[in-house]
């Protein structure tokens, strides 16, 4: 039938649910720190539901982010440590897995309009693109809703030498926008040409991506999509905890499989989850594409 890449599932909300702390602003750094046994076992069990590329947990781990903690001091340690649990659970496995460096929203998740210019953004993906590029096989900017935050960091990515990924976060609606309220068609025109590998949507409700991936398959480079379970996402404030967000009850592994699959009629030959998905929805679409006769790379 064809191949696709697996990618893995939620890693917040799934170190939420495992951890003995309770929710913290600095959110999956904290239990980076304090808790790396955690990390690894997620990696780990994703990889063996199937997951074949895994990304680094080091979403909260971005200077802005631990300077609003102020934690700044944390910035190279945390993602050392990140990328020792990444690695030594591919290890563990004996499977072919890849690694992405993780490029993330650098000020706060959904709220792009408090993130600075493009140069400013710039300067920050760079520090992390200098730490995880000696690690890694590829470079995913995601969750990235304006048109500055994704151009800054593929950008940034590129300039490592390695394959990049760009992933959009779009509004939980029909109308094709940027989280920012940019549409996306103009986020597609601004990326042409900066050397991304393959366009993804991500952390936005699987029917939002539904309705914008023709979008992106029209471009002709690879596309992907990996959504959240959310049930909104307006309740998270920057520096609050993500135990304010509530899980749909609609998305068990089945049901979020339905989508993945149609997402992969459509065109999209890179496939995972987000928030609130979890090992066995990662586990439940591997068997899919199984059972359809796809190669899992």
């Amino acid at each position: 039938m064809g191949e696709i890449t697996l990618l893995d599932g939620g890693m917040g909300q799934e170190l939420l649910k495992r951890s003995a702390q309770p929710p913290h602003p600095m959110w999956s750094a904290k239990v980076l720190l304090d808790e790396p046994e955690i990390v690894a076992a997620v990696h780990r069990d994703y990889i063996a539901a199937g997951a074949r590329r895994i990304t680094l947990n080091t979403y909260a781990a971005s200077p802005e982010r631990l300077a609003q903690g102020g934690r700044s001091d944390l910035f190279r340690p945390l993602q050392t440590r990140a990328i020792e649990l990444a690695k030594s659970a591919v290890a563990a496995s004996g499977q072919d897995v890849r690694i992405a460096g993780c490029l993330p929203p650098l000020f706060a998740s959904y709220r792009p309009e408090l993130a600075p210019d493009f140069q400013a953004n710039l300067v920050l993906y760079r520090q992390i693109v200098a730490l995880e590029k000696d690690h890694v096989d590829l470079f995913q900017c995601e969750t990235l809703g304006s048109i500055a935050e994704a151009t800054a960091a593929c950008t940034a990515a590129v300039e490592s030498g390695l394959p990049v990924w760009v992933s959009l976060s779009i509004r939980d609606d029909d109308s094709k926008t940027l989280r920012s309220g940019e549409p996306l068609l103009d986020a597609l025109a601004a990326l042409e040409g900066l050397g991304a590998e393959a366009l993804l949507l991500n952390c936005s409700t699987p029917e939002a991506i539904s309705h914008a991936l023709p979008d992106l398959v029209a471009t002709g480079s690879p596309v992907g999509a990996y959504a959240n379970g959310f049930a909104g996402v307006t309740a998270l404030e920057p520096g609050g905890t993500v135990d304010v967000l509530q899980a749909r009850h609609d998305l068990d592994p089945a049901t979020y499989a339905d989508f993945a699959m149609g997402w992969i009629e459509a065109g999209v030959t890179i496939i995972g989850g987000c928030c609130e998905t979890t090992p066995a929805h990662i586990a439940e679409i591997a068997r899919r594409l199984k059972a359809a006769g796809y190669d899992i790379i």
